[in-house]
């Protein structure tokens, strides 16, 4: 077969599998990948959709092009970034890059499926991992592993995020996972002149997940560029107080990339299109020579701070559930108080008789649950010795409490007990609080006075009995408070950025009961913290506070 009939063929075969030996005049180092990849359009360049290996486990997606030599350094990036900021095409950009594709090729490999079913996978996909193995080994001394998270920040909103953030702490954590990244990619367009409420909440969420060391592996990726300093992204990254690694000059660390490289080469934008491959080439040496200059940042503070935002996270809903319970039972025992006093004389003359009272217990709520995936179980971890929601919502990724997050050093962080961790359940229900009417009679309150009696030293009356339950509920209230202080302020010390949405919500509710309790040190310290708090951010706190307080409006339903 001639070169043109060769040619001929190549654009008869449209969108199909090749078959190894028809591609004679095919550069003879990408015969081997091209006969593996599917051709999507011939040309200049023409186009192949690789097909690599896939592998999906504990609801990742890992993607693998080429064959892993273990003498050869693998480097990884961490990208984040909106839709429609390129994202996509800077992927297949550097999957080009690392398998040494040149403009005089007149090839081009995607790896990221094509725009249209990209935006449709992005509402099911959560974390995917592309991973690049040896295959020109004078273009790159190493191979690269590229962690994309296209289904973060969507329209499903902060809850959905939140599990993509625990998706990745089980990648951190995997055997066969990510335990140090060399940059994290904050991908823009260069025409971007401020940064939006979606992308700042993405970069700030994104930001939390990490320990404060890795503020010098994160740099600003420029999509869409014309090769020109991109003025108005950077100031838009200043203006949104970015942290990122700077240089000489202290300016943020950029690197430059256009967006029409698998564009057709027309005799009128050959020109313009072989700039465009230039302003790529630039930006992907440059950064390269970043990867390899600048040390990788260990995971295990990233996975100390994730496991630290479910504790806090866990600890606040249990503290909001444990308060609501102690001021129930605090209205309970003034309702009693109040009927002592008022049945004073009866007393004296021992007749009997009957109070009513909003008596406050627990109940069990049934939840939605199940398996997710083939792995994990979608639940509420509680305590049976202490009757507590220790990790609800949020539970999704551990088949059983052994394994969840707030579990430490084999018991529990959220519950009052602090139990071991055998003490704890995950099932499809909850505990919740309730109030019923009561008639209680004389002789019911005073075998209980009785009993408490019994168990002090001390001679009481029922009243003194009574407040010193109350003054025992009081100190219990100020406890969990001073723990879950310790938790957002331990949180504010190891995170980089650990004023995220849900964050914010639990400062709210501290700042509250703080100003209840009277404790003006500590409200200026988290009113401190709040101020750091973005205004951007506002749409995505409401939304973190609506998810949060679903289990109270469930509640309120059930009891109706």
């Amino acid at each position: 077969m001639s070169k043109g009939e060769g040619s001929k063929a190549l654009k008869n075969r449209g969108n199909v599998d090749h078959e190894p030996g028809w591609f004679n005049n095919v550069s003879s180092q990408y015969k081997d990948i091209i006969s593996k990849s599917r051709l999507l359009h011939s040309g200049s360049p023409s186009i192949y959709q690789l097909k690599p290996k896939k592998k999906t486990y504990e609801n990742l997606t890992k993607l693998t092009v080429g064959e892993r030599n273990v003498n050869k350094v693998n480097k990884t990036i961490l990208l984040v970034g909106e839709t429609g900021t390129g994202k996509s095409t800077l992927i297949n950009a550097l999957v080009n890059h690392t398998m040494g594709v040149e403009w005089e090729d007149e090839v081009w490999f995607q790896i990221v499926e094509d725009e249209k079913r990209s935006q449709t996978e992005s509402q099911t996909s959560d974390v995917i991992v592309y991973q690049v193995f040896d295959f020109k080994d004078e273009t790159l001394p190493y191979s690269l592993t590229i962690i994309d998270t296209p289904g973060f920040g969507d329209t499903r909103g902060v809850e959905r995020d939140l599990m993509v953030i625990q998706k990745l702490l089980v990648w951190f954590q995997s055997d066969d996972g990510v335990h140090e990244v060399n940059a994290v990619g904050l991908v823009m367009k260069s025409s971007e002149n401020r940064l939006s409420d979606r992308l700042k909440y993405i970069f700030d969420s994104v930001m939390s997940l990490f320990g404060k060391g890795i503020e010098k592996n994160i740099v600003a990726l420029i999509t869409h560029s014309d090769g020109t300093y991109p003025e108005n992204a950077l100031r838009a990254l200043e203006a949104a107080n970015i942290k990122c690694a700077r240089d000489e000059d202290n300016d943020p660390v950029f690197f430059l990339f256009n967006n029409c490289l698998d564009k057709q080469r027309t005799k009128k934008e050959k020109g313009g299109l072989q700039n465009a491959w230039r302003t790529t080439d630039g930006g992907m040496s440059e950064f390269m020579t970043f990867l390899e200059e600048t040390g990788p940042q260990k995971l295990d503070k990233t996975v100390e701070v994730l496991k630290e935002r479910d504790r806090l996270t866990a600890c606040i809903q249990n503290l909001e559930e444990r308060i609501k319970f102690i001021e129930g039972k605090q209205t309970e025992i003034k309702q009693v108080e109040e009927a002592l006093k008022k049945h004073k004389e009866e007393m004296k003359k021992n007749k009997e008789f009957t109070v009513e009272v909003d008596e406050t217990y627990k109940d069990k709520l049934p939840i939605k649950g199940g398996m997710w995936g083939l792995h994990f179980f979608e639940g509420a971890v509680t305590c049976n010795v202490c009757e507590e929601n220790c990790h609800y919502p949020g539970c999704t990724m551990a088949p059983s409490p052994q394994e969840c997050n707030i579990m430490k050093d084999g018991r529990c962080t959220s519950c009052t007990g602090k139990c071991p961790v055998h003490n704890h359940v995950k099932q499809e229900w909850i505990y919740v609080t309730k109030t019923r009417k009561v008639m209680k009679t004389e002789a019911e309150m005073k075998q209980k006075y009785e009993e408490n009696q019994a168990k002090s030293e001390e001679k009481l009356s029922i009243l003194e009995d009574l407040k010193t339950e109350m003054n025992q509920l009081k100190a219990d209230k100020t406890r969990v408070l001073e723990e879950a202080y310790r938790h957002v302020v331990n949180l504010n010390q190891i995170a980089l950025k650990a004023h995220s949405g849900s964050t914010s919500v639990h400062l709210d509710f501290l700042i509250e009961k703080m100003k209840e309790k009277g404790d003006r040190v500590k409200v200026q310290e988290l009113e401190k913290m709040k101020k750091c708090q973005d205004e951007g951010n506002k749409g995505a706190v409401q939304s973190v506070w609506d998810i949060l307080k679903t289990a109270g409006k469930a509640v309120k339903e059930w009891m109706i």
